[in-house]
């Protein structure tokens, strides 16, 4: 049975038990939201994780690191690289996109050394197949690529995006409706090249029934993908995106009903007016289902700093209600990011995703901060650092500007504020339970 099916029954598993105790949570709290759809769980029956990740309604907001190989850079040692320094960094998930090298071998690996739950995206490996087999991505089959789904699920990953919301009617309605960058999906934009080139439906829509089998056998959770994204401000919000999203509800309905987990994935780059409207609007379409959002980028004129860009948008996203953050490193849409840049972008989330759960009222965020400052005050500086995000990158640069007295910083040394009012024979004693 799957953790949904468990949770309807009035059943508290293991992996429940373990999971709201990490959110601080009441155990039958955490039944009840899976039971509901309002949260999920990734727990691939085959597959034991050291680290549970629950994502939804009244949870810390979670943060996806993707790694992954190309054709450019196939070499695996460096995606385990890039695993080591995603959790070292703090990211709850990870997904595996690898398009390059021995894909089997890579995921396996991948699966082995990660202690939290892993993410892929079959048609990926669908689309390698084909290029590699016959030459073009046309040479895929619907019974290939439902076949790749069951292989991921097989080899034990917890949750996979699948892209069944790229419809011949959603397609459609892209192309009625002109846009800047057209459709940036990758796995969206397979689909769509290959349902025109055959004329035919996606089997992942069309065959949605085989996909939440294969889900429902090994509790794979389904991440609905949004196909149309916009890739563009200038895209965001229109026809098709919302045609898709539309459709993705309704999927979800059904795949709740067969006791298959379901989160739906989101844009993508949307101006900052935008973005509590889309996510509302998820929200009330998708019935509170988690919801996974990529950045959202602010802005498209920052390559390199595009951790920042989608670091804005995820704080206004899951203040508003997004559950799950999927990074974006310095290197987005320049090329394969490296472990330290992979490390920067899963920082720059959990920044956002903390700034998002103090707005939240998420239990702990507001007290972390809350005793970090009262260190500050104190000019207690390895308990300040201890609590840090990024403890690493704050001991060096504390280290690498030395102050001439250890109870200041470089910056202010005899003018510190701190020291100051200590000094000041009328100072107040600082409060560190004062009320916010």
């Amino acid at each position: 049975m799957t953790q949904l099916q468990l949770a309807r029954a009035g059943k508290i598993t293991d992996e429940m038990r373990r999971a709201a105790a990490a959110e601080r949570m009441d155990p039958e709290r955490l039944r009840q939201l899976l039971a509901e759809g309002k949260a999920a769980l990734p727990a691939n029956h085959g597959r034991h994780r050291k680290v549970p990740c629950p994502v939804g309604l009244g949870m810390r907001t979670k943060v996806n690191a993707n790694i992954g190989t190309s054709a450019d850079y196939p070499d695996p040692a460096k995606e385990l690289d890039k695993l080591a320094a995603a959790e070292e960094a703090g990211a709850d998930m990870v997904m595996d996109l690898s398009t390059g090298g021995d894909l089997v071998a890579i995921r396996q690996a991948v699966l082995d050394r990660a202690t939290v739950p892993i993410g892929t995206v079959p048609i990926y490996d669908a689309a390698v197949q084909a290029v590699q087999g016959e030459g073009s991505i046309r040479a895929m089959t619907a019974d290939g690529i439902l076949a790749t789904v069951r292989a991921h699920a097989e080899q034990g990953v917890d949750f996979v995006t699948v892209h069944c919301g790229v419809t011949r009617e959603v397609v459609a309605t892209l192309h009625r409706n002109e846009r800047l960058c057209g459709m940036v999906s990758r796995g969206g934009t397979i689909l769509a090249h290959w349902m025109l080139a055959h004329k035919q439906e996606n089997p992942l829509f069309e065959r949605f029934d085989e996909v939440i089998a294969v889900a429902l056998e090994h509790d794979v959770t389904l991440s609905l993908g949004d196909g149309m994204r916009p890739g563009s401000i200038a895209d965001a919000f229109d026809a098709a995106q919302v045609h898709e999203l539309m459709v993705l509800a309704e999927l979800a309905d059904r795949a709740r009903a067969a006791g298959v987990q379901v989160m739906i994935e989101g844009p993508g780059h949307v101006p900052l007016h935008q973005i509590e409207a889309q996510v509302r609007l998820q929200k009330d379409l998708c019935k509170g289902a988690p919801f996974y959002v990529l950045g959202p980028l602010v802005t498209d004129i920052a390559p390199g700093y595009d951790h920042i860009t989608s670091a804005i948008g995820g704080a206004i996203a899951a203040a508003a209600g997004a559950d799950f953050l999927c990074y974006v490193t310095p290197a987005e849409h320049l090329g394969l990011p490296n472990a330290e840049q992979v490390r920067q972008g899963v920082i720059a989330a959990r920044i956002a995703a903390h700034a998002a759960d103090i707005a939240k009222g998420i239990p702990g965020a507001m007290e972390r901060d809350r005793e970090l400052s009262a260190r500050r005050r104190r000019r207690d500086w390895p308990g300040q650092l201890e609590l840090c995000l990024d403890p690493r990158l704050a001991r060096a640069l504390r280290n690498g500007a030395k102050p001439s007295d250890d109870e200041t910083c470089s910056m202010c040394g005899k003018f510190c504020v701190f020291k100051i009012a200590d000094e000041s024979p009328a100072a107040p004693a600082p409060n560190p339970h004062r009320p916010t």
